[in-house]
């Protein structure tokens, strides 16, 4: 599985693409950021994030992107910022017929470090150490692109069998009841 891992924001949106599957060593094909001008428009920022993702995709080709949900933050203005260039990168996924998870912050650090709580420093040195790096991808956006496709390489599988799951279970479910036809074709 080649993932493409997105970490977004308006001045530094993180990529990394990840290859490999769960419970086998994993291999790193590229990591970097897409930067933004703090002072240029709103909308030739985003789109410079998507002439950037583009490429990624162009030359990645991955079979997922994976993006870091947006959760609350004090300050609006960045939660706005790092939403726009989320739906950015859904956006250049969407148009390419390629599936989208959306993962928080705190699966990415649980499934990475073992714990939601990890700091950026934590994360930084387990994608180094999962990826066999000589050091930590800088800047840190870069890190947390890693393991946003890291954390779907591993949970992917386990979400397919519960999805798979509750379809079963949907169509072995009894029907609700309907009307049905009389002998005179009329409906009771």
């Amino acid at each position: 599985m080649r993932v493409l891992g997105v970490d977004p924001g308006l001045t530094r949106c993180g990529v990394g693409v990840v290859e490999g599957v769960a419970g086998r060593p994993l291999t790193m094909l590229g990591v970097g950021v897409v930067r933004t001008p703090a002072d240029a428009e709103l909308g030739h920022r985003l789109v410079a994030i998507e002439q950037g993702i583009e490429q990624w995709l162009d030359e990645h080709r991955p079979e997922f992107v994976a993006v870091e949900r947006v959760f609350s933050q004090h300050n609006v203005r960045t939660v706005m910022g790092t939403a726009q260039a989320s739906a950015v990168a859904m956006l250049c996924a969407a148009r390419r017929g390629i599936p989208v998870a959306l993962h928080t912050p705190s699966e990415v650090k649980a499934a990475v470090t073992g714990s939601g709580r990890a700091d950026k420093a934590q994360v930084g040195a387990m994608v180094t150490r999962l990826l066999r790096l000589d050091a930590p991808p800088k800047p840190a956006d870069a890190a947390d692109a890693l393991a946003l496709a890291i954390c779907h390489i591993w949970r992917a599988p386990a979400q397919n069998r519960l999805q798979q799951a509750v379809a079963l279970h949907a169509k072995k479910a009894p029907a609700a009841p309907t009307a049905r036809a009389t002998s005179k074709g009329r409906t009771a």
